[in-house]
């Protein structure tokens, strides 16, 4: 047979039992009101000194504007923060950027690296439209290239036939290259995505993308 319980020691143990789950809430709470009561108490004053002060001192609206004025230090606080942080770090990058620059040997790969980075970005990866192949620089060499244009403007209709603009940039460092207007029949469009085209140039063609076939448009026509 089960231990008979008292009621006493029933009711002690729903006692604690009713402690253990209320307590956290009664710390939270008393802390948040004492947080509240510290700082809005502190800085209503300031935020709020434009009220009359039988409003701002009301023992009814005391609650409440210490609550907003809590709300504001916080937002000020944080907005502090992040201007202090953007400040501090462009400047730390500025420093050790101007010190990498000045190791020699050091500086010049830094900013062969940092050419790259900024040619091939997010915002210049948009003027490649498409990879293409062309015949360069003779005829039976065929290099990787990227579209950057179809437009027809002054020298495509005054060349008497339909240009294409593509970029021929220079392996490995793709910073520098040329800018050659090819006749749309001689500019052989590739399936392979800008992203890959970047990878197979720096990389001197080491790297070779994948390709299907069988998916491939200029093929199944």
């Amino acid at each position: 047979m089960p231990p008979v319980v008292s009621p006493i020691v029933k009711i002690r143990n729903g006692f604690f039992a009713g402690a253990i789950l209320v307590a956290p809430l009664v710390v939270t709470v008393w802390a948040f009101s004492r947080i509240i009561d510290l700082v809005g108490g502190t800085f209503r004053p300031v935020f709020f000194f434009y009220l009359p002060d039988t409003v701002r001192n009301n023992p009814n609206l005391e609650l409440i504007w210490d609550i907003l004025a809590t709300f504001l230090v916080i937002v000020t606080v944080t907005c502090l923060g992040l201007i202090s942080r953007a400040f501090f770090a462009k400047v730390f990058l500025g420093t050790a950027e101007r010190f990498i620059q000045g190791i020699p040997g050091v500086g010049a790969v830094y900013n062969t690296v940092k050419q790259v980075v900024d040619t091939f970005g997010k915002q210049n990866r948009s003027l490649y439209n498409k990879v293409v192949l062309i015949e360069f620089p003779r005829k039976g060499a065929w290099t990787i290239a990227f579209l950057t244009n179809k437009i027809q403007g002054e020298a495509q209709q005054k060349s008497g036939e339909e240009l294409w603009t593509v970029y021929v940039p220079t392996t490995p460092n793709p910073t520098g290259g040329y800018m050659i207007m090819v006749p749309a029949k001689e500019v052989i469009e590739l399936d392979m995505n800008v992203g890959d085209g970047m990878k197979m140039l720096l990389s001197a063609g080491a790297f070779v993308p994948s390709w299907n076939k069988e998916t491939s448009p200029q093929l199944s026509k």
